[in-house]
C-alpha cells in the first residue's frame, strides 16, 4: 500500500529540525530520502523503487505540496535529493538562498500549458480579461513567455520576466500573479490560467486534452535531481540517479502520462 506523507509547512519545518537534529541522512546509508510533488514525481519514484531495491536501497519519500521547503530541507540535511524543479528554478533559489545545491541528471519535461474553464479557443479571450500565472520568477517567466510565444502579449526579449516587462498587451489583459499550486483552483473565476503539468495532474487536468496552448518539446525547462554539492558522487546519490535515468523508468513514464510527460533522458 502506498503511503502519502503530505508535509504542511509547519509539519515539514519540524521534520527538517527534527531529521537534522538525528544526524540527518547518514543514520541509514542503505535509505534514500528523497523529497518530492505528489504527481507525477512521486509516482515516478515510487515505480523505481524496485531498481533500488535490487541495488541494497530502500526509498523513502517524502511528499511537499509546495516549491520552497523541498529546497530547504535539502540544503539543512534532512533529504539525501529531492526531485520536483527544473534547473532555472533551482539556480534561482541558489542565487537567493546561497544554498550549495546542485543537481545530477535532467530526468523529465513537463510542458507548461494554458487552462480554461470559460473559453474553448486562445483567441476567444476577451478585451480586459484576467488571466493566471504562476508569482516564483522562473514559473512566472515561463508563463509570459507562452503567452507571447502564442501572439496573446509581447515582452522584452530577457530570461526572467515580470509583468512589468510586457511590452504590448493590445486586449488590456488583467494578468495576476498567484502561487502556483493555487491555480487550478481558479479557473472558474479567471478567462484562464497558465499552470504547471504537475498541478494540472493534480487537478485531474490532462496537458494533452485540456490545455488550450502548451510549451514546445524543445522548452529548456526539463525537471532535474536535485541534490547537495557535498552528496553529489555519493553512492546513494548514484544510485537514484541510475533508477531515474532507467529504460524502466523510461517506459513508465511514456506509458502512464501519454505524451503530457516527455523523458530528457
Amino acid at each position: 500500500m502506498k503511503i502519502k506523507k503530505i508535509l504542511t509547512l509547519s509539519v515539514a519545518s519540524a521534520l527538517v529540525v527534527s531529521l537534522v537534529g538525528c544526524s540527518g541522512t547518514n543514520k541509514d546509508d542503505k535509505t534514500i530520502t528523497v523529497g518530492a510533488s505528489s504527481t507525477p514525481h512521486a509516482e515516478i519514484l515510487e515505480a523505481i523503487k524496485p531498481n533500488l531495491e535490487k541495488e541494497g536501497y530502500k526509498l523513502d519519500i517524502k511528499i511537499f505540496d509546495d516549491y520552497v521547503l523541498p529546497n530547504t530541507a535539502l540544503s539543512e540535511g534532512s533529504l539525501d535529493a529531492n526531485y520536483f524543479q527544473h534547473a532555472p528554478y533551482l539556480d534561482e533559489t541558489i542565487k537567493e538562498k546561497g544554498y550549495k545545491l546542485t543537481y545530477t541528471s535532467k530526468i523529465h519535461l513537463e510542458p507548461m500549458g494554458f487552462y480554461s474553464s470559460n473559453i474553448k479557443d486562445i483567441k476567444d479571450i476577451k478585451n480586459k480579461g484576467k488571466i493566471a500565472i504562476p508569482n516564483d520568477p522562473t514559473n512566472g517567466s515561463r508563463a509570459l513567455k507562452l503567452l507571447a510565444d502564442n501572439g496573446i502579449i509581447k515582452i522584452k526579449n530577457q530570461e526572467l520576466l515580470g509583468i512589468k516587462d510586457i511590452t504590448e498587451n493590445s486586449k488590456n489583459l488583467d494578468i495576476v500573479e498567484m502561487n502556483a499550486e493555487q491555480l487550478p483552483t481558479v479557473l472558474k473565476d479567471v478567462d484562464g490560467a497558465v499552470i504547471n503539468t504537475n498541478y494540472a495532474l493534480s487537478a485531474n487536468l490532462n496537458p494533452t486534452n485540456d490545455a488550450l496552448i502548451m510549451e514546445s518539446k524543445d522548452s529548456p525547462y526539463s525537471n532535474i535531481l536535485a541534490c547537495r554539492e557535498d552528496n553529489k558522487d555519493s553512492e546513494k546519490v548514484k544510485a537514484l540517479t541510475k533508477a531515474l535515468t532507467s529504460k524502466e523508468a523510461k517506459e513508465f513514464i511514456k506509458t502512464k502520462y501519454k505524451g503530457s510527460i516527455i523523458t530528457s533522458f
